[in-house]
């Protein structure tokens, strides 16, 4: 077996990270009705007021296959409507879906600092921001130039 880089242990690090992050916010958002994947998508709703399901799928943290399941399930919950233009489907909130949204946000969000806050100082903090916001960044021209070679 080959030795791992510094690079796979940081990416085996985060995985291990997200995974057990998503864990506790399915428990800490139970009480709101809402999984960590739907808090997201509707989070994604609520700061775009008006996305087709195609650019939430790519927003989001779930597949494009799974999030025609989960968009079914929020809209029967009243969280969610769909509305047709011509060809194209756009979801947006609905009253009932703002509001779980802002009764769980600030909530998520401190439970979500928490992890950072106590195991890290400001600078500390700051600092893995900036490298994450790089790494982020150019994850996001791999994902353009795959987009663009596979098309």
């Amino acid at each position: 077996m080959e030795k791992n880089t510094i690079g796979s242990l940081i990416w085996l690090r985060l995985i291990r990270f997200t995974h057990i992050s998503n864990q506790l916010s399915n428990d800490f958002l139970k009480p709101f009705g809402l999984t960590t994947a739907q808090f997201d998508v509707l989070v994604q709703i609520q700061v775009y007021k008006s996305l087709t399901q195609s650019e939430l799928a790519q927003k989001a943290t779930v597949t494009q296959g799974g999030i025609s399941r989960m968009l079914s399930r929020l809209e029967k919950e009243g969280f969610i409507r769909k509305t047709q233009d011509w060809k194209t489907k756009y979801i947006t909130l609905t009253a009932l879906g703002e509001d779980i949204v802002n009764k769980a946000m600030p909530h998520q969000l401190a439970f979500q600092s928490s992890f950072f806050e106590e195991a890290l100082t400001v600078e500390e903090q700051k600092t893995m921001y900036r490298l994450m916001t790089k790494v982020h960044k150019n994850s996001l021209k791999k994902r353009e130039y795959s987009e663009i070679n596979t098309a």
